[in-house]
């Protein structure tokens, strides 16, 4: 049970680090250098938390750090874009479904592996890449049938 006097941020670090890591682990290549990124956006969003505006979401804004960090550490610039050999699921273990994530669009690859991989809510997601809750739902929908039908061309 978390403590009473425990800051959100020191909260969102104990309910959220393993979805940031793993979601940031494909970004940068290796758990560990995830693990690096993470701890740093933490330690830049305690820093500046007085930056963080009263309307604005926790889990987003931090997300966004992490992320920009994880894309400077592959030297990207842009935080829609994703490289486009992010692979979220580890191929020898389901191939036919990792093709299947590679085959979206980055955009769509990264909407996926927020809410299934890091578990961020629509409106946390819609905040995270400055988007609207409708774009969410639709690109997970869109992401959703193309998924459906590449394991149904697998499945033959």
């Amino acid at each position: 049970m978390l403590s009473l006097t425990m800051g959100p941020l020191e909260q969102l670090y104990r309910e959220r680090y393993s979805g940031f890591r793993n979601a940031l682990a494909p970004v940068v290549g290796s758990n560990e250098a995830a693990h690096d990124v993470v701890q740093e956006a933490f330690a830049i969003a305690l820093r500046k938390r007085n930056e963080l505006r009263a309307h604005a979401s926790l889990a987003p804004w931090v997300w966004q750090i992490a992320f920009r960090l994880a894309l400077r550490e592959r030297k990207r610039a842009r935080l829609e874009e994703l490289p486009e050999d992010l692979s979220i699921l580890d191929p020898e273990r389901d191939p036919g479904l990792a093709a299947a994530i590679r085959s979206l669009s980055p955009r769509r690859r990264l909407i996926v592996f927020l809410r299934y991989f890091a578990g961020f809510t629509y409106p946390e997601i819609a905040a995270a890449l400055e988007i609207g809750e409708g774009t969410v739902a639709a690109t997970l929908a869109q992401a959703h049938a193309a998924l459906h039908h590449e394991l149904q061309e697998v499945a033959g």
